[in-house]
């Protein structure tokens, strides 16, 4: 007979902890993301019908360049993050699980970094 209670003999058991930090990760990145696809928005809209070399001289005033940077950074954070969510629910198989995770996150990185280039390429005049 043991004097334990029901929530001493559960405790420790279940979660691996790791849930709440991906929980405010995911809703940090949506949070960043509003202004950031709200100014993206308005810079495209008010170019409107610009020509290409309009556009690349707005994306080398740096300000500009840096926001795009952020956006790209976040956004295929906030993206990896949400489709970890989808494959750990609902991909059953441990190696299709294992390996969908690797390529999302790889998938992320490289895009990412891809985007952010080309930016420093467009923003140094390369």
């Amino acid at each position: 007979m043991s004097l334990r209670t029901p929530l001493a003999r559960a405790h420790g058991l279940g979660s691996a902890q790791e849930g709440v930090g991906h929980w405010w990760h995911q809703r940090l990145t949506a949070i960043a993301l509003v202004p950031l696809i709200l100014w993206l928005g308005f810079s495209v809209a008010l170019m409107g019908t610009a020509d290409y070399y309009t556009v690349v001289g707005w994306l080398e005033h740096p300000v500009n360049a840096g926001l795009m940077i952020l956006t790209l950074a976040v956004a295929f954070w906030h993206g990896a993050l949400g489709l970890q969510v989808v494959i750990e629910d609902y991909v059953t198989t441990h190696w299709k699980k294992v390996t969908l995770l690797l390529l999302v996150q790889f998938a992320a990185v490289v895009l990412a970094l891809t985007g952010i280039l080309s930016v420093l390429l467009i923003l140094f005049g390369v």
